[in-house]
């Protein structure tokens, strides 16, 4: 994600480079025409072309950002339903003896996987080096024996304190509250999947795509009759307008696509695992940082 005040229109730039030089030696080819030729161009209603195009743009633009919000929130959640979890766990086994101990330990460093787990899935990463340094290799090996490791150690959890009723340390009201945390992070590990399954509609890629290009092909025969000479120029800046728009609404279609323009989820499971690690006693990571103004 990135990160500040500052514009960054090299980025902007980079990003829709090719096709907006092709088209300023479209522009430059329709403005020699226009001055070379006896042929004049047929007057175009780009006006009303370019409103309707902006409408269906910001349309498309605003539900791809509510794809991206609705990631960061259901983040957020699991970022809060982890110190939840962790919070019970440690209420729970106040008692310092070893079945306690070990139970603490197991359930936090399991939470700290899931997490880094979750963020491997959804960037289409292997999650197994993060599992085994956290949970250990035993956890590791039964989570990738599926397709869904974060989901593995999800019931493992769940078993940790099914097992903790079974041997009379906790009661069915306590395992009950913890249940209910975990219900809340699993609806937001299917959330999560939902978003990075369900791409948006293929009319809401394709048609915006075509329209854009369609109407900056036909921006400079509309234009080269007042500006002249500047047509090329005029008609380069306003193209970058409307291929800009169509960059972003296709940046944020896909939040977890470990692009600069995605959800920092390096950063939030990072800060997951510091305040669990914290929360044993241990000295956590260091926080993640900004590199060139881009959090991960």
């Amino acid at each position: 994600m990135i990160v500040g005040t500052t514009p960054r229109f090299r980025q902007i730039i980079l990003e829709v480079s090719k096709p907006l030089s092709l088209l300023f030696i479209w522009d430059v080819a329709v403005t020699a025409f226009h001055f070379y030729m006896p042929i004049k161009e047929p007057p175009l209603p780009t006006a009303l072309f370019g409103t309707a195009l902006a409408l269906f743009l910001g349309f498309r633009t605003n539900a791809a950002y509510a794809r991206w919000w609705e990631a960061r929130t259901l983040w957020g959640a699991l970022i809060n339903a982890s110190r939840s979890i962790t919070r019970l766990t440690l209420t729970y086994s106040k008692t310092p003896n070893g079945p306690n101990l070990a139970f603490r330990e197991s359930v936090i460093t399991r939470q700290m996987a899931f997490a880094h787990s979750m963020r491997c899935q959804l960037r289409g990463q292997n999650p197994r080096g993060d599992i085994s340094r956290l949970a250990g290799e035993d956890i590791a090996d039964a989570a990738m024996q599926r397709r869904n490791p974060a989901n593995v150690i999800l019931e493992s959890i769940s078993g940790l304190y099914a097992d903790a009723l079974a041997a009379g340390r906790i009661d069915t009201i306590q395992q009950g509250v913890a249940e209910r945390v975990l219900i809340d992070i699993a609806n937001a590990q299917g959330g999560m999947e939902r978003i990075k399954n369900t791409p948006l509609p293929n009319g809401f890629q394709f048609f915006p795509n075509l329209f854009s290009r369609l109407f900056c092909l036909l921006l400079p025969i509309a234009l080269v009759e007042t500006l002249g000479i500047a047509t090329p120029i005029g008609s380069t800046l306003i193209s970058l307008v409307f291929l800009a728009i169509l960059s972003i609404g296709d940046d944020l279609t896909d939040p977890f696509a470990n692009s600069v323009h995605d959800i920092p989820l390096t950063a939030m499971s990072t800060t997951i695992e510091i305040d669990l690690s914290q929360a044993l006693g241990r000295p956590g990571p260091e926080p993640l940082k900004p590199d060139r103004g881009i959090l991960w």
